[in-house]
C-alpha cells in the first residue's frame, strides 16, 4: 500500500473496490489534467479530500503542492489573512508578513474544503482572484500572481446555498465545473473490510500495536452497520479495536454501543435466520456489474446460507469444493470465517 508521510502521519490511498468508487475513480483520472475546476460533493466523512488529493497526484501538478484548507474551521476575521496572507503591521498581532494558503499552493493544487461555508465576504475576493489570478495580501498593496489549480469539496448543494444567500450567485457560476459524487459508505459495503484492512495497518504502525483477529460475527456487523459517520467514523472504530484488542480477538461486544444495539449486529451471524433470509432474497447483480464481482457476491450468499459449511455451499451451487475454496481464499478479508465442514 502505498504511504507517503505528511504530519507524522500517513496518508492513506482510496479504497476502490465498489463499482461505485471504481467509477469515481475513473472519472477522476480522466479529469485530471483538464483545465477545469472540480468539486466533489458529499455527506461528511466520506473521503472527499482523499479524493481531491488523488486528482492532484494524478496530475501534470504533483510535484507542486496540495495546499488544504478547511472553510468551516476557520474563525471569519481570519479567514481572508488565511487565503491571502498578510502584511506585518496588517492588524493587531501581525508581528510580521504571513504567505496564504494561495501563495502557498503556487504551481499546485488549493482544496477548498466545505466551500459552502466560505464568509461571503471573501467569496467576492476569491471570485476576483480567479477572473485574474492576481490578489493582495491583507494590508497590502502589490498585486501577487498566483498559477494554482482550485479543487473544492462540500457536503450539500452550493445551488441551495445560492438560494438561501449564503453564497454568491457570480462566484458559483464562475466555479461551475465538473461536480463528482461520493457515495455514502453504506452505498459501498464492498469497501468496507479493505477500509478496515488499511485503517488496522495504519493503527498498528502509528501506536505499536499487533493486529486484533475479527471474529465472523465483528466482520459481518461491520459490513451491515449503517456508518452515519461514513470512513471517518470507520476509522476510529477500527483504531479503538485496535487499541483496545491489542493482537486479540474482537467481538461484538468490543464495538461500540451504537454498533452492538443494532438488529443488523445482533442478527449477522452467518447462521441466523435474518441472515439467512436476506443472502437468499436480496442478491444485488447488475448488468454493468464485473463478472468476478457478481460471482463473489453470488459465493458468498450461498456461504451464509450454508452457515459458512464450504462443501453444502459449493453443492448449492453445483459448483465443485475446489471453486468455493479458491473463493474463500480469495476473499478471506471479505467473505465470513468458514464454519468446518
Amino acid at each position: 500500500m502505498p504511504q507517503t508521510k505528511r504530519n507524522a502521519d500517513i496518508v492513506l490511498e482510496p479504497i476502490v473496490r465498489s463499482l461505485a468508487m471504481r467509477q469515481l475513480d475513473r472519472v477522476v483520472n480522466m479529469v485530471a489534467n483538464k483545465d477545469v475546476i472540480v468539486t466533489f460533493i458529499g455527506e461528511s466523512g466520506t473521503g472527499k479530500e482523499i479524493f481531491a488529493r488523488r486528482l492532484h497526484e494524478s496530475s501534470d501538478r504533483r510535484r507542486g503542492p496540495f495546499v488544504p484548507i478547511n472553510c468551516a474551521a476557520i474563525p471569519e476575521a481570519l479567514f481572508e489573512s488565511e487565503l491571502f496572507g498578510h502584511e506585518k503591521g496588517a492588524f493587531t498581532g501581525a508581528s510580521e508578513r504571513a504567505r496564504g494558503k494561495i501563495e502557498a499552493a503556487a504551481g499546485g493544487t488549493l482544496f477548498l474544503d466545505e466551500l459552502g461555508d466560505m464568509p461571503i465576504g471573501v467569496q467576492a475576493k476569491l471570485l476576483r482572484f480567479l477572473e485574474n489570478r492576481r490578489y493582495m495580501r491583507v494590508g497590502g498593496s502589490t498585486k501577487i500572481t498566483a498559477d494554482i489549480r482550485l479543487v473544492t469539496a462540500t457536503h450539500r448543494p452550493l445551488e441551495d446555498e445560492v438560494k438561501a444567500g449564503r453564497f454568491r450567485p457570480d462566484l458559483f457560476y464562475r466555479i461551475e465545473g465538473i461536480t463528482l459524487s461520493v457515495p455514502p459508505l453504506r452505498e459501498r459495503v464492498a469497501d468496507i473490510m479493505p477500509l478496515v484492512q488499511q485503517f488496522v495497518a495504519h493503527s498498528c504502525i502509528k501506536h505499536g500495536t499487533k493486529p486484533p483477529r475479527l471474529t465472523r460475527a465483528t466482520t459481518n456487523a461491520l459490513r451491515s452497520y449503517a456508518w452515519p459517520g461514513n470512513v471517518r467514523e470507520l476509522r476510529n472504530v477500527v483504531q479503538l479495536l485496535c487499541l483496545m484488542r491489542d493482537g486479540k480477538s474482537a467481538r461484538v461486544r468490543d464495538l461500540p454501543e451504537r454498533m452492538r444495539t443494532t438488529p443488523s449486529a445482533e442478527t449477522s451471524s452467518p447462521g441466523s435466520s435474518s441472515a439467512r433470509q436476506n443472502a437468499s432474497e436480496v442478491i444485488e447483480v447488475r448488468l454493468d456489474m464485473p463478472l468476478s464481482e457478481a460471482v463473489d457476491r453470488i459465493l458468498h450468499s450461498a456461504l451464509v446460507l450454508e452457515r459458512g459449511n464450504r462443501s453444502r455451499a459449493a453443492r448449492r451451487l453445483s459448483v465443485g469444493l475446489r471453486t468455493m475454496q479458491r473463493y474463500i481464499a480469495r476473499t478471506r478479508d471479505l467473505a465470513i470465517e468458514p464454519a468446518d465442514d
